[in-house]
């Protein structure tokens, strides 16, 4: 006998909801979080932010898994809408009433550029120069789009680009300029080759958020929380 197309899809569900009642028995046998954490997170705060609280996390609570996934802030939203993700930390989320969140982050947002650039105050100090950015759907893009509208200047073009890292590579040789989390600056080695250069607080600030489903099992996911607000202060 072999299973139809429509049986092998009854099967998956069927195992993921026996999975989550091993989940739910084991964790109502204890007060500890247990099991499978899948965390969704934007690249610039897996790369700046998580190493060191998700260390912690780890030493603390050993009996969860953690699976760590990054990618573009909406899909990671879906995705914790349709419990593919438990978690995700995304900057300036919509508000939704499915959704828990907490703060955990405020980050400053600043442009760099080659190291010998003059002072950038306004658009109007950057004409027709090159945007060095992730996808149309990453936060940080938008706003530097939107920072452009308000000064009404139309900047040059814009290349995407897939890492952080890449992106100060390519400013620091003067391919363009870049809208960047400032806490990414710190692990970059060529830090030197790069100026900084600060914008209003309504530009230069997006909070980072931890998300999750009201209805979802949240032990693990307070535990998380937990440990991520312990450096609150220090953002």
């Amino acid at each position: 006998m072999q299973l139809t197309p429509q049986g092998k899809i009854l099967m998956g569900f069927a195992d993921r909801m026996l999975d989550l009642a091993n989940e739910a028995t084991n964790a109502l046998k204890s007060d500890r979080p247990t099991g499978v954490l899948r965390l969704g997170t934007m690249e610039s705060t897996a790369a700046a932010r998580l190493p060191e609280p998700l260390g912690r996390f780890h030493e603390r609570y050993p009996e969860v898994a953690l699976e760590l996934f990054s990618g573009d802030p909406r899909n990671l939203l879906e995705q914790v809408l349709c419990s593919d993700l438990d978690a995700a930390l995304i900057a300036d989320p919509l508000p939704d009433h499915r959704l828990e969140s907490v703060e955990v982050y405020d980050e400053e947002l600043v442009i760099v550029a080659e190291a010998r650039h003059a002072c950038i105050s306004s658009p109007k100090d950057l004409p027709s120069k090159t945007i060095l950015a992730f996808h149309p759907g990453c936060p940080h893009r938008r706003r530097l789009e939107d920072w452009f509208l308000r000064g009404r200047v139309s900047p040059g073009r814009i290349v995407e680009v897939g890492s952080y890292h890449l992106i100060l590579g390519c400013v620091a040789v003067g391919m363009g300029i870049a809208l960047v989390p400032h806490s990414v600056l710190s692990s970059y080695a060529e830090r030197a080759r790069l100026s900084v250069h600060r914008l209003p607080s309504k530009f230069g600030h997006a909070k980072t958020r931890l998300i999750w489903l009201k209805a979802a099992p949240q032990a693990k996911i307070l535990a998380l929380s937990s440990v991520l607000l312990e450096n609150y202060g220090d953002r």
